[in-house]
């Protein structure tokens, strides 16, 4: 592990129940592996608010605001008027986007608080922090059709032609523990070889996804910001680059498209 890192996780979800006490101590350990910045993703608007609220004393906390498409269905008659609350002190409108693979929330009601979304995000000047699953096609449709071009495919697991499609919006990549699975990454790791350093974003989306490539395998099996580096490293690997290079590009990458000091 190079001593000449820092590194930004632009994907924390701090509240959930595998972090329960741990909040602090997890950040803590991130600092141990020079993880001194921390995107925390909100999923509804009682999430945003912790979110927003927390803060750490060493660490830089940075939070998004906003409602996931498994939430999509449970939204209040003002919740417009709460999120565009909590979005003055937010880096992102988000999580935000179409599921249609679990399918928690009817089709329309999704694409109904996404479409809110991605108005509040233009007439906010705010990043997108998009999610998609199995709803590719709609989810570009409404991007191009709203005129977004500042975002993030969060958690980015597609394939080369998905990854050119987003490129091509404007947006970012989230890179994930996902690149590091033997079994299910392939589709990525070749996508990758497109994706220029600079729309690139490192992110643990933890506690879920911890890199398969670390050895011996944590005992809990949950991932946490501490591993960031592990992408990082399979990133390296895969492109031929010094790590130093990987954490530099996806720090300073984060901080421009969250509008957020270096």
């Amino acid at each position: 592990m190079s001593d000449h890192c820092r590194w930004f996780d632009a994907g924390l979800n701090l509240f959930a129940a595998q972090f329960a006490e741990r909040h602090q101590q997890l950040l803590d350990d991130g600092i141990a592996s020079a993880v001194d910045s921390v995107l925390l993703i909100s999923s509804d608007l009682a999430e945003s608010q912790l979110n927003l609220a927390f803060t750490h004393p060493i660490v830089r906390t940075f939070a998004t605001a906003g409602v996931h498409p498994h939430q999509a269905a449970q939204v209040g008659a003002d919740w417009q008027q709460q999120l565009s609350l909590l979005l003055q002190n937010a880096v992102a409108v988000g999580e935000c986007g179409l599921d249609y693979n679990r399918m928690f929330s009817p089709k329309p009601q999704q694409q109904q608080v996404f479409a809110t979304q991605l108005q509040l995000a233009r007439s906010l000047n705010k990043a997108v922090y998009l999610h998609e699953r199995d709803a590719f096609a709609d989810q570009v449709a409404m991007l191009s059709e709203a005129g977004i071009s500042r975002g993030i495919a969060h958690c980015f697991t597609g394939d080369t032609q998905q990854l050119k499609t987003y490129l091509d919006l404007g947006l970012y990549i989230g890179i994930t523990g996902w690149l590091c699975d033997e079994r299910r990454g392939e589709a990525l790791q070749q996508a990758l070889q497109y994706l220029p350093l600079d729309r690139l974003i490192l992110e643990t989306d933890a506690p879920y996804l911890l890199p398969r490539t670390i050895k011996p395998k944590p005992k809990s099996g949950v991932n946490q910001p501490a591993y960031l580096p592990a992408i990082a490293a399979q990133v390296a690997l895969l492109r031929q680059l010094p790590l130093e290079e990987v954490a530099q590009h996806s720090y300073d990458n984060c901080c421009q498209l969250f509008g957020v000091p270096a």
